[in-house]
């Protein structure tokens, strides 16, 4: 059985990359452009990747395909449908970001409130020096306890995220999806989310109902300047809508770990704003501490050696 990993540079180098205990050979690259992709699948049984895409054309031209592993949650590199049609299995990964991703989320979330970024860089700049007296108070810094946390997407990341804002004091809400009605008790209605909460961080997927969720009518509705927190996935928000909201004042700031296109094309609007103390913008490593990473890289290999053994889990579609 010839087992293909189309990308392994997308893991890092700290991670044991362990291979099935069945027997097989095994070949990998440490990235495959899309163009590429047909033919080192062309002969494969089984194909692991994290984000080098696999679509209709790339399966029509891998005959013995019968397995795909994706080395993470989200599954929009693959075309499911084309699989499900050719009665190829495809998994992916689940719960490994459960710690990593949250702790991401409130890292940003700490040093926006508290001007991290702004302070040091004053400090850096000699500002501290100039000041003539123990300390200075050149950017806002704000408690989390007692502020409202709006919590886009309820599933197990936004369950923890919910938790860690619990510790601290604050009042964690999730907001109904955009436009749905009669959700039950766990949700708040999305507008009353928008216009009330101090913070807003997006732990929801990428679709076609998602695309673009906040833009300009939501941050023009976001009564109380929030922060704007995402590690979920780009596309959630407008990007260019969110630098006017910036220029705007609309919103305090925005801690993002994700961008629609990644890496960012130079035309990006957010890279026009990387210098303000307000703004984070870290490169979608959210989901990337070490622990996590492992334990992913675990999954993917139980979910091969299930499908050898005729009891495929984690499967899509």
């Amino acid at each position: 059985m010839k087992i293909v990993f189309l990308d392994r540079d997308t893991i890092g180098p700290t991670v044991t990359i362990t291979r099935p205990r069945f027997a097989h050979e095994w070949v990998e690259y440490g990235k495959t452009a899309p163009e590429e992709v047909a033919g080192r699948i062309g002969d494969a049984d089984i194909v692991l990747t994290n984000k080098a895409p696999i679509r209709a054309e790339q399966i029509a031209a891998a005959p013995k395909l019968k397995m795909i592993s994706i080395a993470a949650t989200g599954y929009d590199v693959i075309d499911v449908p084309a699989c499900k049609a050719r009665g190829i299995t495809v998994s992916n990964v689940r719960g490994y970001a459960t710690n990593t991703v949250p702790e991401h989320a409130f890292a940003l979330i700490l040093a926006l409130r508290r001007s991290i970024v702004g302070y040091r860089q004053d400090v850096i700049n000699g500002e501290w020096e100039k000041s003539g007296q123990f300390c200075f108070f050149t950017h806002p810094i704000k408690d989390l306890a007692g502020s409202r946390l709006g919590i886009m997407g309820e599933g197990a990341l936004g369950q923890s995220v919910a938790q860690i804002a619990r510790a601290f004091g604050m009042e964690p809400v999730f907001a109904a999806h955009k436009g749905a009605t009669g959700l039950g008790p766990l949700y708040t209605p999305w507008d009353e989310v928008i216009e009330t909460a101090d913070i807003l961080t997006l732990h929801a997927p990428l679709m076609p109902a998602t695309k673009n969720m906040i833009s300009t009518p939501e941050f023009e509705a976001m009564k109380r300047k929030p922060l704007l927190i995402n590690t979920s996935r780009g596309g959630l928000v407008d990007e260019a809508a969110l630098v006017d909201a910036l220029d705007r004042g609309l919103i305090a700031g925005a801690g993002f770990d994700v961008l629609t296109k990644e890496p960012p094309a130079p035309d990006n609007p957010l890279l026009k704003v990387l210098d303000r103390p307000n703004v984070i913008v870290t490169p979608h490593v959210a989901w990337a501490s070490e622990e996590a990473m492992q334990t992913l890289w675990n999954q993917v290999i139980h979910h091969v050696e299930n499908f050898e053994q005729g009891q495929p889990s984690n499967v899509i579609g």
